[in-house]
């Protein structure tokens, strides 16, 4: 089967037209429309209805121009990783979440320029959610992010955990205390801020007799809560770690958020320790299986050289 016999199906399937479908292939109509019915031949099935305007495909055919979209997507990326394997770029594309920046990937990046002083690096804000598909379509090179992921075109390093620190309105009579059992905080608003939610539990709360069992519970910060049988009151959720900052230094809730963003707000904003020693956010740095950028290596030995001077506890790959 011919990869310009497809194409030509995908391009007039997408655009529903053997009009533009021309001018975007540089394809004569006649031309299109002869290899879609050798298409057609080759797999013995109808893909478009011709009788119809506008244009329609048939059931058979929206079901191959889903798998055909999927192949051609599979097939541009591998082209583009194939490229990257011959010419190494000289570019690195790093996705982050927010809550990565305020900690170590500062550093990390000035260090790694210092090891390799030709490489430049691009930073792109993307959820942990969104990486994958960022990698898988070239978009970036690594990412780093707070959530696992199970997808076997991906490596995924879990870094270390991150402590979880209370993020308290200055007014509020717990900054007189020095750590905070979650329990403390069940009657605060509680300002919830994860996109990324949990894997779902399998067993769905009609089959489980307590429905404030962690398992039920995908919101991390919930999740948490949960664990100590200690379930806010109210809560408010908002877009991201920056408005539930925002919304604590008005006086409007509290938050939990990663120990490295501790220094944010501290005029209008106390944070406190949490007694729970796995009240953590993990950090995982994630790229393709293979082939993995040039600077991939070069990147996580500077990780680890950062942790060792500062201490801090972290899992090295095998």
């Amino acid at each position: 089967m011919q990869l310009k016999r497809l194409t030509a199906f995908h391009t007039v399937a997408e655009l529903k037209s053997f009009s533009e479908a021309a001018l975007v292939t540089q394809l004569s109509q006649p031309t299109l429309s002869r290899l879609i019915k050798q298409l057609e031949d080759d797999i013995g099935v109808e893909l478009i209805d011709r009788y119809h305007r506008p244009l329609q495909l048939t059931a058979a055919g929206l079901f191959f121009y889903d798998k055909v979209d999927s192949i051609l997507k599979e097939l541009e990326s591998s082209i583009s990783l194939t490229q990257k394997i011959a010419h190494p770029p000289d570019t690195l594309n790093i996705g982050f979440v927010p809550s990565v920046l305020y900690g170590l990937l500062p550093t990390i990046i000035s260090r790694t320029k210092q090891r390799l002083p030709n490489l430049a690096v691009h930073l792109k804000d993307i959820s942990s959610f969104k990486q994958v598909g960022a990698l898988k379509a070239g978009e970036i090179d690594v990412g780093f992010g707070r959530f696992s992921h199970d997808d076997a075109s991906i490596k995924q390093l879990l870094l270390r955990h991150e402590r979880y620190v209370a993020a308290l309105p200055k007014a509020h009579p717990l900054t007189e205390q020095q750590e905070i059992h979650l329990s403390q905080l069940q009657d605060s608003r509680i300002i919830l801020y994860h996109q990324t939610h949990l894997p779902a539990a399998h067993l769905s709360a009609s089959q489980h007799s307590d429905y404030d069992s962690p398992a039920l519970i995908g919101e991390p910060l919930l999740h948490l809560f949960a664990k100590q049988s200690a379930l806010p009151h109210q809560t408010t959720s908002v877009s991201d770690i920056q408005i539930a900052l925002g919304l604590v230094a008005a006086g409007e809730g509290i938050t939990l958020v990663p120990d490295s963003l501790k220094s944010v707000r501290t005029e209008q904003i106390s944070y406190r320790k949490l007694v729970h020693e796995d009240a953590t956010s993990p950090i995982y740095l994630c790229a393709l299986q293979n082939p993995t950028h040039p600077a991939f290596d070069t990147l996580l030995e500077v990780i680890y050289g950062i942790y060792e001077e500062r201490g801090i506890t972290y899992r090295r790959a095998q």
